[in-house]
């Protein structure tokens, strides 16, 4: 027996195990199907959907947007139709998510971060502002939409990512906001479903 069939007989193995074929079985049924008990715990799980732009927009126009928080995924298209999609981080809450069509009204290397009144009231800890940096909660770009307090950013807490834990913003690693931070314009409409 050479090396590659043994890897091949290896390689069929593990994909017959079911919960490495099928991943949304896991998902659905909780950690209960690896024989753990399912703590109720917020799982770091991305069920990616995939979009079509033809659903939400009637033309690309400048580009594309589409944030959704059920798969915690964000889908980008070009005008020329090219597609991206990103993990990212979603609101905490259904009280804190704000759902519809906006788009991108301003962008932002190197934010500053001020909480707003309602975070201040809720964490008086919070500081009044925090400028870019490590410790900066927006990582290290934006697009602000036409929501007042409503952000596309980066995060630097890569735990957060595939997570809802946001205040109502939608947060991509580092690396991959900065690589759609220049293929986004300013006006590129965006649907948060």
């Amino acid at each position: 027996m050479t090396t590659t069939t043994t890897r091949r007989r290896a390689l069929a193995g593990l994909a017959s195990l079911p919960f490495l074929a099928a991943p949304g079985l896991i998902r659905a049924q909780g950690l209960g199907a690896l024989n753990r008990p399912d703590t109720g715990a917020q799982r770091n799980i991305s069920s990616f959907t995939t979009r079509d732009w033809r659903d939400h927009f009637d033309a690309l126009g400048v580009g594309a947007i589409v944030c959704d928080v059920s798969s915690r995924a964000l889908s980008f298209w070009k005008p020329d139709g090219t597609f991206r999609v990103y993990p990212t981080s979603v609101p905490l809450s259904e009280e804190l998510t704000r759902r519809g069509y906006t788009e991108v009204v301003r962008k932002k290397v190197g934010p500053t971060w001020t909480p707003t009144a309602s975070m201040r009231e809720i964490d008086p800890s919070l500081p009044q502002s925090v400028p870019p940096g490590p410790d900066n909660p927006l990582g290290t770009h934006a697009m602000y939409l036409g929501w007042p307090a409503y952000l596309i950013h980066g995060t630097h807490d890569t735990r957060k990512i595939g997570r809802p834990s946001s205040s109502g913003c939608f947060g991509l690693y580092n690396e991959q906001v900065a690589e759609l931070y220049p293929m986004v314009e300013i006006g590129t409409q965006v649907r948060v479903l």
